[in-house]
């Protein structure tokens, strides 16, 4: 079973934090989210994967642009369960963005596309 929310039109300032809340299905290979422009400029891909695509128990950080994904950057730091309830806080700036996961664990990925 597939879920999708998408929120279009945020006007978001640097340092502001967008919270994103929800269930992780039990069965859950993977789930995703993504912040950007369009569907063709990810500022940020992330994308727990408890077992997908080779990857157990890893967090895939990437970006888009044009349609072209970027270089991927793996954290093994896991903090996810499936079944369980989940909660980030995804915040920028013009170098970076910040993913606050639970226990205070805290995941940066460099703005490539500068948004």
């Amino acid at each position: 079973m597939e879920c999708r929310l998408v929120a279009t039109h945020l006007k978001i300032q640097a340092g502001e934090c967008v919270k994103v809340k929800g269930k992780i299905l039990p069965e859950a290979d993977r789930f995703a989210v993504n912040v950007g422009k369009d569907r063709s400029n990810l500022v940020l891909h992330f994308n727990p994967r408890f077992d997908s695509q080779g990857d157990v128990n890893v967090i895939v950080c990437n970006s888009m642009e044009d349609g072209m994904w970027g270089t991927e950057e793996r954290e093994t730091d896991f903090p996810f369960q499936q079944g369980d309830k989940m909660e980030i806080c995804i915040s920028f700036d013009t170098a970076e963005l910040r993913v606050k996961l639970a226990g205070d664990k805290e995941i940066t990925f460099p703005n490539r596309l500068g948004l």
